[in-house]
């Protein structure tokens, strides 16, 4: 299938942990390679776009290169920390992912938090992340497009010619990005294709949308949407919300209080919007929860990130994912629990009533000229 005007890319979600309450120990599966593989096959063949490889217990860079050669057509949407890594070592990685998977990866461009940043080593305040990012995708741009480099920035400084190759999508594999704060949303005017958001009410997606759509028309620029929602989708309502009772039956104290204690240490805009939907409060009833019809936030209470649901029979869920296409959304990064089980219930009953499209719209093959390898001296 070819991307159409009004298609949609729909990327499953390929990261551990899982199963069928994965946020207690008698719920949580083993995940390894050999089951990561099981659902990036599921991905290939069942006719989503892609899988968003986010951050998580695995390297997704080496997590991604693992899985190219069990894959054919699915796009690799891997998670990358700028902060952590040079711009032009994680340039020739793109080039290479690239290259070994004709054309089929993609970058999420994340900033995280200020505590989650610091366990790695990387002391840079929340705006200061975002300034250094815009940096590094500049030299990134550059570095993966084969470009000379003669940058002199506040944090990198990049000279010279340290790359042979050239990406198969052209000029560069597409950025994508998300963060609500003023200095995410500059970042993402100036530099993204596809701008992320967390699953919040569509009228306030609607907004964001068209906050950053004025911010990237300054810059000559159009963006792509797209959202990350979980999806709880039975043959009926009614099934749906007692499955989200289930889940949320299992929710006990002390998980919740783990994780609600790690998040609320968070700088991150967006991951406290997803706080406020909940406050951390365990309710009897699922329902108590919907913060707009069928949209559910109790997976915020045990899960970081985008932590709301569509609830409902298929009928339902893709009613709300209309209301999300008229807010602007192209894009759909959607999950269940358990991954694997699920991924097969979505495409079954969800993805054959969208029009989904498999190209970003960036693949461009290379001549075989392309990527012939020089030898260079002045490179170590």
């Amino acid at each position: 299938m070819t991307a159409s005007k009004d298609g949609v890319e729909v990327f499953w979600y390929l990261t551990a942990p899982d199963g069928r309450n994965p946020w207690s120990p008698d719920g949580a599966r083993k995940i390894d390679l050999p089951y990561l593989r099981q659902v990036a096959s599921a991905v290939d063949q069942l006719g989503y776009t892609g899988a968003l490889l986010a951050t998580g217990p695995h390297d997704t860079w080496v997590l991604g290169s693992s899985l190219i050669t069990s894959t054919e057509r699915m796009r690799f949407l891997i998670a990358v920390h700028p902060p952590l890594i040079s711009p032009v070592l994680a340039a020739k990685m793109t080039q290479t992912f690239d290259e070994f998977s004709n054309g089929r990866v993609l970058l999420n461009i994340i900033n995280g938090n200020t505590a989650q940043m610091r366990a790695y080593g990387s002391t840079l305040e929340h705006d200061e992340r975002y300034a250094y990012t815009d940096e590094w995708i500049k030299v990134w741009q550059k570095a993966v497009a084969g470009e000379s480099l003669d940058f002199h920035g506040k944090y990198i400084t990049a000279e010279g010619k340290a790359l042979e190759l050239k990406s198969v999508q052209k000029p560069t594999p597409p950025l994508w990005f998300g963060g609500s704060s003023p200095a995410a949303l500059t970042t993402a005017a100036n530099h993204i294709d596809t701008y992320l958001s967390w699953g919040e009410p569509p009228a306030q997606v609607a907004e964001k949308i068209k906050e950053l759509s004025e911010l990237a028309a300054k810059q000559g620029r159009t963006l792509k949407y797209g959202i990350r929602l979980y999806l709880i989708v039975r043959d009926t309502d009614e099934e749906a919300w007692a499955e989200a009772n289930r889940l949320l039956s299992t929710m006990d104290e002390a998980s919740v209080g783990r994780m609600q204690a790690l998040l609320r240490n968070s700088d991150s805009v967006g991951q406290q919007r997803i706080l406020d939907f909940h406050n951390g409060r365990i309710p009897k009833d699922a329902r108590e929860l919907e913060i707009y019809p069928d949209l559910w936030a109790g997976l915020g209470l045990v899960r970081p990130g985008p932590g709301t649901a569509i609830v409902g029979s298929p009928e339902t869920v893709l009613a709300r994912i209309q209301e999300y296409r008229d807010a602007g959304i192209s894009t759909f990064i959607v999950s269940g629990i358990p991954l694997l089980e699920e991924a097969y219930r979505v495409a079954e009953q969800i993805l054959p009533h969208l029009p989904v499209t498999y190209d970003s719209g960036a693949a461009e093959e290379n001549s075989v000229e392309d990527n012939v390898f020089t030898w260079n001296p002045s490179i170590p």
